[in-house]
């Protein structure tokens, strides 16, 4: 009788989420050869082929689809299991994995974290700076802090603030070209954009609303990159105003207020919130980051 285990089960959906074994290593934190010798190990098990093989990547065959639906079952059922147990331990003690973007790790969190591990010494900090939202109710992380204008699913925290975007431009640019005292005098400046999905970002869309004519000169899917472009005098950007306080290069052009505005919001998972070191950092953080909320809202700089 053939015997699976959820080990097992992890490279198979690791590889049938990434389409190949390279985005499955990824996910799983191992290297290539491991999850070719344990998916072609699990096939061999079983007697069945689960993938296709192709240049490209990897297929599911029919046998493998029908797998799919029953393992990702399974692994919601041990996520839910993961998490009622877990959210039963009551120590200050262990690790909380955190996820974010990479502006907010940078910018934001650092001295608020440095102070939570001083007055909880006992709890470890893992920090997972992704620019995708990753899965809170399959554990990828215990706790997120994610900037959106809507929040999908059934995490529980709290907001913390709206995020207030300007537009931004080098001093020495802005020497050279003029600085833009409205919406209306953008167009004709050299703009930085986005590409992916941040090209898609409210305020980012906006500012090349304002020029439609006008390709931006230099894009980045990735928020620092664009700070840096703009600090190199590339053009105007759009950019959060907490992660300029600390940045004398750059100049507060415009405010963005034409544009859906992003919340920032502190995320657990139901079944963690009761958690001891989860409700502590969950405590801590709000009230440290609500000092910060000025500063968010682009009514401050960093203290």
């Amino acid at each position: 009788m053939n015997r699976l285990n959820w080990d097992d089960l992890r490279f198979f959906l690791a590889t049938a989420r990434g389409g190949g074994l390279s985005p499955a290593a990824r996910e799983l934190g191992v290297n290539y050869s491991t999850v070719f010798r344990r998916v072609n190990a699990l096939e061999d098990e079983l007697g069945v082929r689960l993938f296709e093989r192709f240049a490209a990547g990897y297929s599911l065959t029919l046998p493998g689809e029908e797998m799919l639906e029953h393992a990702l079952r399974i692994e919601d059922e041990m996520a839910a299991l993961d998490a009622r147990v877990s959210g039963r331990d009551h120590r200050l003690s262990g690790v909380i994995r955190i996820t974010t973007v990479d502006d907010v790790a940078l910018a934001l969190l650092p001295r608020h974290l440095l102070s939570f591990r001083a007055a909880y010494p006992g709890i470890g900090i893992e920090m997972n700076v992704d620019n995708r939202f990753l899965n809170l109710t399959k554990r990828e992380a215990d706790v997120a802090f994610r900037m959106a204008t809507t929040l999908e699913g059934d995490m529980v925290g709290r907001k913390l603030a709206d995020v207030a975007w300007a537009v931004y431009a080098a001093k020495d640019y802005l020497e050279r070209h003029g600085t833009p005292s409205s919406a209306a005098e953008i167009d004709g400046h050299d703009l930085i954009g986005g590409i992916d999905n941040l090209a898609r970002v409210p305020p980012i869309a906006w500012l090349g609303q304002q020029a439609p004519g006008t390709v931006p000169c230099y894009r980045s899917n990735n928020l620092l990159n664009q700070m840096a472009a703009a600090k190199a005098g590339f053009g105007l950007v759009a950019l959060p105003c907490f992660m300029t306080a600390d940045q004398p290069e750059l100049a507060r052009v415009l405010a963005i207020t034409d544009a859906p505005v992003n919340q920032f919001w502190l995320l657990t998972h139901p079944d963690l919130r009761e958690t001891a070191r989860i409700r502590a950092f969950l405590d801590f953080m709000a009230k440290a980051l609500a000092a910060d909320r000025a500063l968010l809202e682009g009514r401050a700089a960093a203290d």
